[in-house]
């Protein structure tokens, strides 16, 4: 059976979609004639204009879910498509907390499969997955076999996301349906990250340190550089584990995937658990007293000395500017 119609899930954000529902829309582009949204929340008309500029011709509204986890009535909605019989041959779904809800719960309601951790999507009559293993050091395909769409959980930064111009989708109401005692769980307070400059997975100069600094106070340096560098600061998971930074800062494997302009590894030996989530950077500069740090292997620029003072030296010659 090929591909002719595909749904990507799109995650409503504060100021529009995710960066990610752009990316799977820009991918889907390339594997099948028709790309069809799933979206939800109280602002869908005015998304669609972007969806269908990204290549979806029609977004499926499940609706204002209020304070209801998506998971369930999105899930609920995308399974009562298919079984009617109107449902896409391939569902491509971010990797992220609600994404992964929505996936797990899916997959229960029809019985199907899912592949996971994708970084990569080939066309044909099926669409082949790739996935990275053993700390990305190797790539490994799969495909499913079996009847039924394909649902296919994607990772962040995988694909640039590039705009087709398309006119504004067409917004179609998706049923919920009953969901029975599944929707029990609400949100009763969201919690925003204070931050100032761009998020991390986004910004275009990505400064991230590493237990190469020593102590938690030193972490002040990896966040004083970044201002400077109108970027954002990361982490390795070492320093996050230690307590030093929130999770929300851990660039690798099981944290945030990275592909900024250029990317300062600051005291970090290079994990290859650190460097899935950043290796895909344009520019890799590293500092490290470790000469044979691994880190020092996908760098383009290495500098071998003490952090403590190439940062400060750095830091100095940037204020001046």
């Amino acid at each position: 059976m090929s591909i002719n119609k595909i749904w990507v899930v799109v995650e409503p954000a504060d100021a529009g979609i995710t960066t990610t529902s752009l990316e799977l829309l820009t991918k889907a582009r390339d594997l099948a004639s028709t790309v069809e949204a799933v979206t939800w929340g109280t602002n869908t008309a005015a998304n669609a204009a972007v969806i269908g500029e990204y290549g979806a011709s029609t977004v499926h509204d499940v609706g204002d879910l209020g304070s209801a986890l998506p998971g369930a009535p999105v899930a609920a909605a995308i399974a009562g498509a298919i079984a009617a019989g109107n449902g896409p041959d391939a569902i491509l779904i971010p990797t992220s907390y609600d994404g992964r809800d929505i996936a797990g719960r899916l997959s229960a309601r029809c019985d199907l499969p899912v592949l996971t951790n994708i970084t990569d999507l080939v066309g044909g009559d099926k669409l082949s997955t790739r996935h990275p293993v053993f700390g990305g050091t190797q790539i490994v395909s799969a495909e499913f076999t079996g009847q039924g769409p394909g649902i296919f959980v994607v990772r962040a930064k995988s694909f640039a996301a590039e705009s087709a111009g398309g006119a504004a989708a067409s917004v179609a109401p998706l049923s919920v349906g009953d969901l029975g005692n599944t929707n029990a769980s609400a949100i009763v307070n969201r919690h925003v990250e204070e931050r100032t400059g761009p998020k991390l997975d986004e910004a275009e100069v990505v400064v991230s340190g590493g237990r190469g600094l020593g102590e938690k106070e030193n972490y002040a340096l990896i966040e004083q550089l970044s201002k400077l560098l109108n970027g954002a600061a990361g982490a390795s998971r070492a320093i996050v584990d230690a307590g030093w930074v929130p999770y929300s800062h851990q660039v690798g494997q099981t944290g945030k995937t990275v592909k900024p302009t250029v990317y300062l590894a600051c005291g970090i030996s290079g994990a290859t658990q650190h460097m899935v989530g950043m290796k895909g950077a344009k520019n890799i500069i590293a500092v490290n007293k470790d000469q044979d740090a691994p880190i020092f292997s996908v760098c383009d620029l290495g500098i071998v000395g003490d952090v403590h003072k190439v940062l400060p030296a750095l830091i100095e010659e940037l204020s001046k500017r």
